[in-house]
C-alpha cells in the first residue's frame, strides 16, 4: 500500500477530488459535510488500475485547522497538491506548500481542479514554477474536473507513476506509529489509527505507549482485518490495556527499547532564519505538536527544550511553527541527548560540532567518540548505527581505540594511588573508574592489563608489596608463627613491631597474614594446620581439647574455632562440642 496526503486551500476541491478518485467520502463529521470544508483529517482509499492500493489522507485547508493539516502530512511520504483553476495560488496554498517544503517532502503531484470553470493552463504553469523552488522540485501537473470527471483517469495514472517512484520503506525498522485518531468500538474496545511509515505490526505485538506496555489485539488496513501490516500503510489497531480517554492525537506507539524519549534536542534548521527566532515555537513531528523553548546556538544550530518529551531519533525531520507569524521552518534532529552548555562560548562550540558532524556511520563514530562510553541500547535508540571499530563491553559500546587509550592510562592511576597510599596494593575499582571517568566497573576490568591485575577488588601489580619497614615487621611475625603457628602476637607485640591497624590491614590484603578476628593475626595456611592438629583429637571434642591440641591461649582459640565453624571446617554440635566436617 502507498499513502499520500492532500494539500491546498479551503474550497479548492481536495475532498471532491478524493471522492472522484476513490468513490469514498473522506469527510467524517456531519459538520464537515454540512459546511463543505474539511475540519479534521479524512481518510479514503482505492485500488488503481495496476492493482496498486493507495490511501489518501485528506487534510483540512482552512487556516484555523493548520494544526490538523500538519498531523495528517507528518508521516506521509508524498503529497497531492490541489489548486483551483478559478482561484489559483493563494495564501493558504503557500502555507501548505511551505509545510511540505519544511518537512522535506520530495514526491508530489499537482492537480489543478475546477478545469470546467476556468482555463487551468495558466494555473498549471504558475504553480509548477512555484513548486520547483521547494523540496518537491519539478512536479507533474494534471488538469481535472471532479464534477464532470474529465481528467480523473489522468490523475489516477499520474498517481501510479508518482507512487512507483517512492523509495521502499524499511519494513525491518522498529515501529513508531503516531496516533492521529482514537475511538472506542462497542465490543472491541479502543482503536487507534495512524500512518505506518516503517516496520510491521501484527496482532499480539507488544508496544510501548509512554512508559506502559499495550498489546495489539487486532490490525486493520483499508477497512479489512489483516494478519500483518507492513509499511507504508494506513492502519487501525485494536489495543488491549488502554482506554480512549488515556489517548490523544500525537501519542506514539513504539517498539520497546527502540526509541529514546527526550525533552532536550539539538537541531539544525534547513535554512537560515530570516528574522530572529521567537523564544517559543510549536514543534510538529508525526501527529504530535509540542511547545518548545528555543535557544539559538550559532548559525542554523538550535537547542529546543520541549514542554513534553517526544520519542525522537537522530535524522528525524521536525517542523517548527510560529503560530503568531504563521511561519514554518524545517529542522533536522542532530542530537537527542545533548551535553549541558555551562561554560562561556559553549553554545558556539556546540554549533560548530554539529556543523562538522557527518551523517551515517561517520556521524555515529564522531558522536561515540564524544560520548566515549554509552549503553549500546541507548546509542541505537538515538538512531545511530554501530560504527566500525567500536568495542562492546557487556552492555556498553566503547569508542574505537578508547580501550587501548584507557589501558595506557591505568598504570599512572595505580602509581599515583600507591604514592598517596603506600600501604595499599593499588586503588579500588571505584577509584580507577572515577579517575578514568567511566560509567561502570565492567569497563574498568576491560582495561586492566598485565602486569596489572585485579586482586580483591583492587587494581595492582602482581609484584606490589608493602613498604620496606612494614615488610620487615611482617616477616618477623611470620618467622615466629612458622615456629608456633597458633602463637598470635598480642596488641603490644604488634604495636612494638610497628604494625598498627592500617599496616595490619595492608598485610592481610597482601595475603601475608590472615585475620581471624580483631587483633588476632595468623599466617596463611592456618586452616590446614588447625585441621591437622584436630584430626588427632577424638571426636566430638571440646574447645578446651582443641585449645590444648593447638597449644595456644583462649584469646586465640575462641575466635579461631568460630572462624573454622564459619568456614565449614568444623561443625558445632548442640552441646557446644565440635567435630571435623
Amino acid at each position: 500500500m502507498d499513502v499520500i496526503a492532500t494539500a491546498g486551500h479551503v474550497d479548492h476541491g481536495k475532498s471532491t477530488l478524493v471522492r472522484a478518485l476513490t468513490g469514498m467520502e473522506p469527510d467524517r463529521w456531519e459538520e464537515e459535510r454540512r459546511r463543505g470544508l474539511t475540519i479534521d483529517l479524512g481518510f479514503a482509499w482505492t485500488t488503481l488500475a495496476s492493482g496498486r492500493q493507495v490511501a489518501v489522507v485528506d487534510v483540512p485547508g482552512h487556516e484555523r485547522f493548520v494544526g490538523n493539516m500538519l498531523a495528517g502530512v507528518g508521516s506521509v511520504p508524498a503529497a497531492l497538491v490541489v489548486v483551483a483553476a478559478d482561484d489559483g495560488w493563494s495564501a493558504q496554498t503557500a502555507e501548505h506548500v511551505a509545510v511540505l517544503d519544511a518537512l522535506g517532502v520530495r514526491h508530489a503531484l499537482l492537480a489543478v481542479t475546477k478545469a470546467d470553470v476556468a482555463d487551468p493552463a495558466p494555473v498549471l504553469a504558475d504553480v509548477a514554477e512555484r513548486l520547483a523552488g521547494t523540496s518537491m522540485g519539478a512536479v507533474p501537473g494534471v488538469a481535472v474536473s471532479a464534477v464532470t470527471g474529465a481528467g480523473v483517469p489522468e490523475v489516477a495514472a499520474a498517481l501510479e507513476t508518482l507512487l512507483a517512484g517512492l523509495p521502499a520503506p524499511d519494513r525491518t525498522a522498529p515501529v513508531r506509529l503516531w496516533i492521529d485518531r482514537a475511538f472506542p468500538i462497542r465490543g472491541a474496545g479502543t482503536v487507534v489509527t495512524g500512518t505506518l511509515a516503517a516496520g510491521t505490526v501484527a496482532p499480539g505485538d507488544r508496544l510501548l505507549l509512554g512508559e506502559r506496555e499495550v498489546v495489539v489485539r487486532g490490525v486493520q488496513s483499508l477497512g479489512q482485518p489483516v494478519e500483518r501490516a507492513a509499511a507504508t500503510a494506513r492502519v487501525a489497531l485494536n489495543l488491549r490495556g488502554v482506554a480512549v480517554e488515556e489517548l490523544t492525537r500525537g501519542d506514539a506507539l513504539l517498539t520497546p527499547g527502540a526509541f529514546r524519549a527526550t525533552g532536550v534536542v539539538d537541531v539544525t534548521l534547513t535554512r537560515a532564519p530570516e528574522d530572529r527566532l521567537p523564544a517559543e515555537l510549536v514543534v510538529h513531528v508525526g501527529s504530535a505538536a509540542v511547545a518548545a523553548r528555543v535557544r539559538p546556538l550559532d548559525g542554523t544550530a538550535v537547542r529546543l527544550r520541549l514542554a513534553a518529551p517526544l520519542p525522537l531519533r537522530i535524522g528525524d525531520r521536525l517542523l517548527l511553527r510560529d503560530p503568531g507569524a504563521r511561519r514554518v521552518t524545517g529542522a533536522d534532529v542532530r542530537d537527542v541527548a545533548p551535553p549541558e552548555l555551562q561554560r562561556r562560548g559553549a553554545a558556539r562550540q556546540r554549533a560548530a560540532a554539529l556543523a562538522a558532524q557527518p551523517d551515517g556511520p561517520s556521524g555515529a563514530a564522531a558522536d561515540l567518540a564524544r560520548r566515549r562510553v554509552v549503553r549500546a541500547a541507548d546509542f541505537a535508540a538515538m538512531g545511530w548505527p554501530v560504527p566500525p571499530g567500536a568495542d562492546r563491553v557487556g552492555p556498553w559500546l566503547v569508542a574505537p581505540g578508547l580501550l587501548d587509550e584507557l589501558a595506557a592510562a591505568v598504570p599512572g592511576v595505580v602509581a599515583a594511588h600507591r604514592s598517596a597510599h603506600p600501604l595499599e596494593a593499588g586503588p579500588p575499582l571505584a577509584v580507577v573508574r572515577r579517575e578514568l571517568d567511566l560509567p561502570d566497573d565492567d569497563v574498568v576490568r576491560a582495561v586492566v592489563r598485565p602486569p596489572l591485575a585485579l586482586r580483591e577488588g583492587r587494581v595492582a601489580a602482581a609484584s606490589a608489596g608493602l613498604p620496606p619497614a612494614v615488610q620487615r615487621a611482617v616477616d618477623a611475625i611470620r618467622a615466629r608463627l612458622a615456629e608456633d603457628p597458633f602463637a598470635a602476637p598480642d596488641a603490644e607485640q604488634l604495636a612494638a613491631a610497628g604494625l598498627g591497624p592500617r599496616e595490619q590491614a595492608a598485610a592481610v590484603r597482601a595475603g601475608l597474614l590472615v585475620r581471624i578476628a580483631d587483633g588476632v593475626l595468623l599466617a596463611p595456611g592456618i586452616e590446614d594446620a588447625a585441621r591437622d592438629r584436630l584430626a588427632g583429637v577424638p571426636a566430638p571434642f571440646t574447645l578446651s581439647q582443641a585449645r590444648t591440641a593447638w597449644g595456644t591461649s583462649r584469646r586465640v582459640a575462641v575466635p579461631l574455632m568460630e572462624w573454622l565453624d564459619a568456614r565449614g571446617v568444623t561443625v558445632r554440635l548442640p552441646d557446644a562440642s565440635r567435630r571435623l566436617a
